[in-house]
């Protein structure tokens, strides 16, 4: 009997290896790896390499070719072998047309990106998805099940108009097991405060940089100042806005974010996924995200096992027929409007106490 075949579609190195880890749990089926990809206008816009800051880029999608090709995985660059019983996907901002008529599972990666103006717009003009970036995270609809890291991420998806009955709390790889994997982890400085940047600006968003440099410095008030720029940041351009603002603070790119995390005392960014190993390891964190609200989104700490849970959603996925009914609860998006009115307003930076 011919094994079934399973679709692992990447992008950056967390959601990458978030499907390598995935595919070992399923050695039962025949796994094949993708690099993320776009078609329509958006593919359009990707061969014009207009969307290089993404997860289309090229440096990221070389990332990707590179580490399928290491780890002897089966490649098969935007799904051309079209014989798929499932697609397992790490993003739907946009969705490849070629997938949508598999059976799917949509994983969430980390964090995602707070509701403004622009997630207002996308939704009311009916745009592009990838318009608001990951504020869109699950609005598609184009999969049968979506598995999330944690109850409170499961009542934001819910809230925005995403079917309960679709979503399965599973937990998510790379941040399901965060004290045994990090905190021991070594790096050449101690008990410094760490400035996680982000790639807002890239993404065509406002951030006021200079803002957070002052912020940074006061909060650190004589002690080591370390900053860790996004990969996707213009690595000359940021290190001297950061040096024009804290001369004597030291910048570092292209490294893992994870031991600075482990060997920080304070911790600072706004909206990311490195706010989870912070606050599980007990950092004073400042990020723009209120205590009570980040304590219901840190992913499910359940020893590693997310990988084998997504599994289970994926076996009993295959074995279903036929595919899970793919709608949409338009009317969801009002109701949320009406109930967050006063949600896109901008939020200051808010000490978070992580004593938990």
């Amino acid at each position: 009997m011919k094994n079934k075949k399973i679709l692992f579609v990447c992008g950056s190195m967390n959601q990458t290896t978030q499907m390598h880890k995935i595919s070992r749990e399923l050695p039962e089926y025949e796994a094949y790896f993708t690099p993320f990809f776009a078609t329509g206008f958006l593919g359009f816009l990707d061969k014009l390499k207009l969307v290089e800051y993404t997860i289309l880029g090229g440096k990221v999608k070389q990332s990707a070719f590179n580490y399928i090709r290491e780890n002897n995985l089966n490649l098969d660059y935007r799904g051309k072998n079209d014989d798929y019983d499932l697609v397992i996907i790490s993003q739907d901002i946009t969705f490849p047309s070629n997938l949508k008529k598999f059976k799917t599972i949509l994983i969430q990666e980390g964090m995602t990106d707070p509701p403004d103006w622009r997630y207002h717009v996308t939704r009311f003009l009916h745009l592009y998805r990838w318009c608001a970036s990951t504020s869109m995270t699950g609005l598609s609809h184009q999969y049968d099940y979506f598995c999330v890291a944690s109850e409170g991420f499961r009542e934001q998806f819910i809230e925005r108009g995403i079917v309960a009955n679709k979503i399965r709390v599973t937990g998510i790889p790379n941040f399901d097991n965060i004290v045994y994997e990090i905190k021991d982890l070594k790096f050449e400085h101690k008990n410094f405060v760490l400035v996680a940047t982000s790639d807002i600006r890239e993404t065509l968003k406002y951030e006021n940089r200079k803002k957070l440099v002052k912020y940074a410095v006061k909060l650190a008030n004589g002690r080591k100042l370390i900053f860790k720029l996004h990969p996707n940041e213009n690595v000359k351009k940021r290190t001297a806005e950061i040096k024009k603002y804290a001369p004597d603070a030291i910048v570092y790119y292209g490294v893992s974010i994870d031991p600075l995390i482990a060997n920080c005392d304070v911790f600072i960014t706004k909206f990311s996924s490195t706010l989870f190993p912070a606050f599980v390891l007990g950092k004073e964190v400042h990020c723009a995200i209120d205590n009570l609200e980040l304590k219901k989104l840190v992913p499910i700490q359940n020893e590693g096992i997310s990988s084998k849970n997504i599994a289970e959603v994926a076996k009993e996925l295959l074995e279903a027929s036929p595919s899970v009914i793919k709608k949409r609860e338009k009317q969801k998006y009002y109701s949320y409007l009406f109930q967050n009115a006063k949600y896109p307003l901008n939020r200051k930076f808010a000490q978070t106490d992580t004593g938990h």
